[in-house]
């Protein structure tokens, strides 16, 4: 790509994993294994910034999922550690509904400075509208914004209805839905997320998926200025993700929303 197409612009990746570098490798397998996909990279801190830094990307949310209840302290103090390493990162933390301290892990994700909260109700395995999970919610709302995973051909778990459900019990909590509101399940997240205050979609893993018309479609149906740029590295990469993007079309000013003003807007960061 010209470099000169992209340096006109700020970018924030909405969407990036991270892994210790002992379990990273692994991790990555399953994620690929999980979805069918071969993976371009490998989920490290290093492997990340370095990806960016082809497009410019000036930060990155950085996050990590807990599967089960005894993983939530060591990555909530991994991604804090990261953060504190490479200050273009700001991360989100992990809990699940499991956990034996629900309180104490939201109470830590805020103490470790970190800036929202990351679920994945099909690697987790649990419901996202549960009133198991909605303990998570009540002691988020209005407190710190969540990014969700939504959307999966084989699971319900996390399914565009279930992600209303939670907007329609909790109007207050600032919802990311991820994968442009249902990954594999778009036309199910256009009927029942387009149009709910408070609930952004990050354009993560969909690109690859949509065809360039259907793409265009689903961000003017969210609205430009609810959608966020977000690669969900290290399934895909920097240059041919913000390549795909940039070849939508959307104007100049639109396109500085969805890279990076939106997100600033809703999370409060990176002035």
């Amino acid at each position: 790509m010209n470099k000169e197409i992209y340096e006109k612009y700020e970018i924030i990746d909405s969407h990036a994993h991270i892994f210790p570098h002992k379990i990273a490798e692994a991790a990555t397998v399953n994620i690929g294994n999980f979805y069918g996909k071969d993976m371009s990279s490998i989920g490290t801190s290093e492997l990340l910034i370095n990806s960016g830094k082809k497009i410019g990307v000036s930060k990155y949310l950085v996050c990590s999922v807990a599967t089960t209840r005894h993983q939530i302290r060591a990555i909530n103090s991994f991604i804090r550690d990261e953060c504190e390493l490479h200050p273009e990162f700001y991360g989100f933390g992990s809990t699940l509904p499991e956990s034996e301290d629900l309180q104490g892990d939201i109470d830590a994700i805020i103490r470790h400075g970190l800036h929202g909260v990351k679920l994945h109700p099909d690697f987790q395995k649990f419901n996202a509208d549960s009133p198991e999970a909605y303990k998570i919610y009540e002691m988020i709302e209005g407190r710190l914004p969540m990014l969700i995973h939504c959307g999966d051909a084989k699971l319900d778990y996390s399914a565009p209805q279930r992600i209303a459900n939670i907007h329609r019990d909790f109007p207050k909590l600032k919802i990311i839905a991820a994968h442009l509101g249902g990954y594999q399940r778009w036309d199910e997240a256009e009927k029942c997320l387009v149009g709910l205050e408070n609930v952004k979609v990050d354009i993560s893993s969909s690109m690859g998926f949509l065809s360039r018309e259907r793409t265009i479609q689903l961000i003017k149906e969210y609205g430009v200025e609810n959608c966020f740029f977000g690669v969900d590295f290290p399934m895909w990469n920097h240059d041919s993700e913000l390549e795909a993007f940039l070849s939508l079309g959307f104007t100049e000013e639109e396109n500085r929303m969805i890279l990076a003003e939106n997100i600033k807007s809703f999370i409060g960061i990176g002035e």
